[in-house]
């Protein structure tokens, strides 16, 4: 066997079934103060903050951690470390009736965006 392909076959098998022991690729911590507020001061504060028709309507005050994390009059909206079940995300992934879909009249965020959310809950949504 030439020694070039040798290598690139020892790579390829590497890639493969991984090096003993060796960790898998870690995922990139996601912050609220840097990553969620940000996107949450652009897309939803209109709406979900003391005063605002959200926040009236459902009792969601999204202009603080605590807030959040209290959820609306109908229960939580996070629930840390599980995005399948947290409201949020099912409200910002449009898995709900068309009528709660959020933001609500606007356009929905960017998959970017909910794919960021979605590792912020499974990460134990932190006040990071």
């Amino acid at each position: 066997m030439n020694r070039p392909f040798a290598y690139a076959a020892a790579a390829l098998a590497l890639c493969i079934v991984g090096l003993p022991g060796a960790a898998l690729a870690k995922e990139e911590p996601v912050s609220f103060s840097e990553d969620i507020r940000p996107v949450l001061q652009i897309r939803c504060l209109e709406c979900h903050q003391k005063g605002g028709p959200g926040t009236e309507a459902s009792g969601l005050d999204m202009s603080s951690y605590e807030g959040l994390m209290k959820g609306t009059k109908y229960g939580p909206m996070v629930v840390p470390g599980d995005p399948d079940t947290s409201n949020l995300m099912r409200m910002i992934d449009h898995k709900v009736d068309k009528s709660i879909h959020m933001p609500h009249g606007k356009k929905k965020l960017s998959s970017c965006d909910i794919d960021m959310f979605r590792r912020w809950i499974k990460q134990g949504a932190k006040n990071n």
